[in-house]
């Protein structure tokens, strides 16, 4: 019955791209997005503040550094719903995709991972496909025909450094992390 992405015109998966990024550019308007960060500030808060003193001081940690912040379990939720805001939370589940994926100890299930991984974050037109060159793309393509736990790596460095320079200072500029950090 449903064909999946796969069935769509290019046109339509182009303009469903535009429209995404459309909407993210609106998020950074005030006068167009405050109803939408007032309300995912709302749940990040709701969740956070019932947690005490210890957590506030656990995102102040956050503040030292990008590792910190993925080292813990609530900065990276907390970091997700950020992402989620700015519709790019693709690139923080790529990067956990590939840290799962690099526990596996299956050559088979290796394999199937990695497939699912790279078709759904990597190839081009994935539907969730992640911000990366294209030379990366094609070591990453060509790295599956023997699947290691490294197949990965390059594409998963480029993601993180771009989470880190980019998102990640918007992140603990953004009312949702003061918030969190004024308890402390």
């Amino acid at each position: 019955m449903c064909q999946g992405l796969a069935a769509l015109p290019i046109t339509c998966l182009e303009r469903a791209k535009d429209l995404k990024s459309r909407l993210g550019i609106l998020l950074h308007k005030p006068e167009l997005g405050h109803r939408i960060r007032t309300s995912s500030k709302l749940q990040l808060g709701s969740r956070w503040s019932h947690q005490g003193r210890d957590s506030s001081q656990e995102a102040l940690e956050w503040r030292e550094s990008f590792d910190q912040l993925l080292k813990s379990k609530s900065g990276v939720t907390a970091f997700h719903t950020f992402l989620k805001t700015e519709f790019s939370e693709e690139n923080l589940d790529f990067w956990l995709a590939c840290e799962d994926f690099k526990k596996t100890r299956s050559k088979t299930k290796l394999a199937s991972k990695a497939n699912r991984i790279f078709e759904e974050f990597v190839q081009n037109e994935a539907p969730r496909e992640v911000n990366i060159d294209h030379e990366t793309r094609e070591i990453t393509r060509k790295n599956l025909s023997g699947a290691t736990s490294t197949c990965f790596n390059e594409a998963q460095a480029k993601t993180r450094t771009l989470m880190e320079k980019d998102s990640y200072p918007r992140f603990l500029k953004s009312a949702s992390y003061q918030d969190m950090t004024k308890q402390a």
